[in-house]
């Protein structure tokens, strides 16, 4: 039985887990060699099934379009809001606010997203190609507007003067409605083989799971030794209760993923095994902070991906392409987290190679040829060897001329030779 910590020990969570990561078993994994034997052979089922999916079903890309970012919290504010709504064109809008913050040539993504009431929402950012902060803003969905033209129109998120703050308005100009284009063939088999692998009808945790920062005690001892029934009951203990790391350090809900991943692996739970496993590679925990240092010293597992009979170029790839018609709970990775695995793959090579094709695919969206680029850089900032990357910077350096002016333009070279 799972026993939650007392609120002294919560508070001292970000110490006491902060050198913990996991043991490996003498195959060197994660997983014992009994419990990747089990996984070995849902896999081979899998396998099997994907040579019977629809392998001609055909993926879109994320709304997309090349725009402007407006920021204005000084001069007339009001008066500015009542021209974006009878959307006055960008030059007369430069032309009578100098004082607005206009930024230009920007690759701007529209999607439709959840609150944290779980409203739909639809959210419109840009995809920041230096640096990290971009303008965002949100509002309630509707399909009209979800769907409807945009040419030539506005959208922002409007604030009044508070005790607080300005008066302040932050928004978006469309000279071109968003557009959504399919993809290859050859990414969208890969977007297939990742659905198959990862049942979206099973969720890690459990509908009602209920959100906790201060933990509960893991369980001690040789799982292994544990009966089926008995490792199938606290799985079903440890899926009722997501934690919440209290700092960076707090591993404490990497623990959690693991033992979940543990028990789901040592049960043949694939579904919730490969999605605990995938969590813990992409780093995907919710965290009161986070902080880069403490990010670079978290590991990514991908060996134990690789020592089971998965095509695991295809299923990392598939979970990577951003898209439009994904299934109900599709599993989008994390382009940082994902690059600093790959670099640890043995199939780096192959990696390197189908990211910088992608970047240079002229067929392929901005987005996501964008999203490659980064995964690219990720990748060769965690690779071991100098000389390495100084070659994949090369490549890098080549590919990117090939991508749009207006994304060429905004990527600083210097910031790509190691």
């Amino acid at each position: 039985m799972l026993k939650k910590i007392s609120l002294l020990s919560g508070s001292l969570l970000c110490s006491f887990f902060s050198a913990q990561e996991f043991t490996q078993y003498k195959n060197g994994l994660i997983y014992s060699e009994n419990a990747m034997n089990k996984l070995g052979k849902v896999v081979d089922s899998l396998n099997l099934k994907y040579k019977t999916c629809d392998l001609t079903k055909v993926f879109y890309s994320q709304l997309q379009t090349i725009g402007y970012a407006v920021k204005m919290d000084t001069g007339n504010v009001s008066e500015a809001k009542k021209d974006m709504d009878l959307n006055i064109p960008i030059e007369d809008f430069i032309r009578k606010y100098p004082e607005a913050v206009i930024e230009k040539d920007l690759l701007i993504i529209k999607s439709k997203e959840k609150d944290d009431e779980r409203n739909d929402i639809i959210r419109i950012r840009e995809i920041p190609v230096n640096g990290y902060y971009a303008t965002s803003i949100g509002f309630n969905y509707t399909k009209e507007l979800y769907n409807g033209p945009s040419k030539n129109k506005w959208a922002y998120n409007y604030w009044e003067k508070s005790s607080n703050s300005d008066e302040q308005i932050y928004g978006f100009f469309f000279p071109e409605n968003f557009k959504s284009i399919p993809l290859a063939p050859k990414y969208s088999r890969q977007i297939i083989y990742s659905e198959c692998l990862i049942d979206p009808s099973v969720s890690k945790f459990k509908e009602d799971a209920k959100s906790e920062r201060f933990g509960v005690s893991f369980p001690k001892g040789d799982l292994k030794k544990l009966s089926k029934q008995e490792k199938e009951k606290l799985l079903d203990e440890l899926r009722s209760i997501e934690l919440i790391g209290n700092c960076s350090q707090d591993s404490a809900p990497r623990m959690q993923g693991v033992y979940m991943a543990l028990l789901s692996a040592e049960t043949a739970n694939w579904e919730v095994f490969l999605k605990s496993h995938l969590d813990i590679v992409n780093d995907r925990f919710e965290r009161v902070s986070d902080s880069g240092y403490a990010r670079e010293r978290r590991g990514t597992y991908i060996k134990e991906l690789e020592s089971l009979n998965i095509n695991v170029p295809d299923l990392l790839f598939g979970i990577t392409f951003r898209i439009e018609n994904p299934v109900n709970n599709h599993y989008f990775g994390d382009v940082s987290r994902l690059g600093k695995a790959v670099s640890e793959s043995k199939d780096v090579e192959l990696f390197l190679s189908q990211l910088l094709s992608m970047i240079s695919d002229k067929n392929l969206d901005d987005y996501n040829r964008i999203a490659a680029y980064f995964f690219y850089l990720n990748c060769n900032y965690s690779i071991k060897s100098k000389r390495e990357r100084k070659i994949n910077s090369m490549k890098l350096i080549e590919a990117i001329k090939r991508l749009p002016k207006y994304l060429t333009d905004q990527i600083k070279i210097e910031s790509i030779q190691v």
